[in-house]
């Protein structure tokens, strides 16, 4: 048997797993990935917004790097590589892709001697813009992706999402705690001050606590198959880096800029991906989905480690 069959025969197996998910996980996730959002909230200010207006080029470059360049560059890696991966896997990935930067860039950014204002308004900014681009771009791409293999593989099965039940989602997950963060520091600029760290550090260890518990509770699947997990994961998030930084380059922006988008593009909002994931209304149970779930859980661990290696990396480089 060969790399290619055997991986292919492997991540199989992954697809049609139901994952030890109860509907109280799914609760607490919501609220996990509301807090988050509300800590990210908290520091968008309206010279965020005003500053797509009066300097929008990098702005602009960034939001075009998350939701154009990344997936445009995740389906052509799931059609280049879709003797290996499965339709499960492959729209995990697209479904990531699809989603807006995580709240750990900011803290990355700083650390890598980024442009912090940047990287607040296009998390802020994303997040926004994501009630509408993450359900249109994963329909898109995963359309696209899925007429692709069609004709090389009977195993892809059609998902069909409903796109109201996939933006109230978003919505209530992002759009209202955005809303009170937002409110929050502007009304309350002492109190905001005070919990604004506090809150940062507790939401990615929540988070990553919250990614580690659904490993424990599938860890024989987890270790069984986490070499071929953590490959794809690895070259997935490679791309996403390399193509935010190569991007940001194509248009001349200074190098602390390119710290930046490259960052932003590589770190994704992959709580929400989960979220949308293990909402039936949105992927009904019957939907061979394990292989999606798997990637992107890996996804929100990964991007920590490699984001915190980069910035490390560019700490140690002064920016010329």
């Amino acid at each position: 048997m060969n790399l290619n069959s055997s991986m292919y025969e492997a991540l199989k197996v992954l697809d049609p797993i139901r994952l030890n998910f109860e509907p109280q996980g799914m609760v607490l996730l919501n609220l996990v990935l509301a807090f988050v959002m509300f800590g990210v909230a908290l520091n968008i200010k309206p010279s965020h917004i005003t500053d797509v207006v009066h300097r929008p080029k990098s702005v602009l470059i960034g939001l075009l790097s998350q939701f154009i360049v990344l997936p445009i560059a995740t389906l052509l890696l799931t059609i280049i590589f879709s003797k290996w991966l499965t339709p499960g896997v492959a729209l995990g990935m697209i479904l990531v892709a699809s989603c807006p930067g995580g709240n750990i860039s900011n803290f990355v950014s700083s650390l890598a001697k980024g442009n912090i204002a940047l990287s607040v308004s296009l998390t802020g900014i994303s997040s926004i813009g994501a009630l509408l681009l993450t359900p249109l771009n994963f329909s898109l791409y995963g359309t696209l992706y899925l007429s692709f293999i069609e004709h090389k593989s009977a195993l892809a099965q059609p998902i069909s999402i409903d796109p109201e039940q996939m933006f109230q989602t978003v919505f209530i997950i992002l759009g209202i705690p955005l809303i009170l963060g937002y409110y929050t520091a502007k009304y309350f600029p002492k109190f905001t001050k005070i919990v604004n760290t506090p809150i940062k550090i507790l939401s990615i260890l929540v988070f990553a606590g919250f990614v580690a518990v659904a490993f424990r509770n599938n860890y024989y699947y987890f270790a069984r198959y986490i070499h071929y997990i953590l490959a794809i994961v690895l070259v997935h998030n490679t791309v996403a880096l390399l193509s935010g930084y190569s991007f940001a380059s194509l248009f001349k922006l200074n190098q602390q800029n390119r710290r930046t988008i490259a960052i932003e593009t590589g770190i994704q909002n992959s709580g929400l991906a989960l979220a949308l994931i293990f909402n039936p209304k949105i992927f009904s149970v019957d939907l061979e989905i394990g292989g999606m779930a798997f990637i992107v859980a890996w996804w929100g661990i990964w991007h920590i480690i490699s984001g915190l290696g980069l910035a490390f990396w560019w700490s140690k480089n002064p920016i010329e």
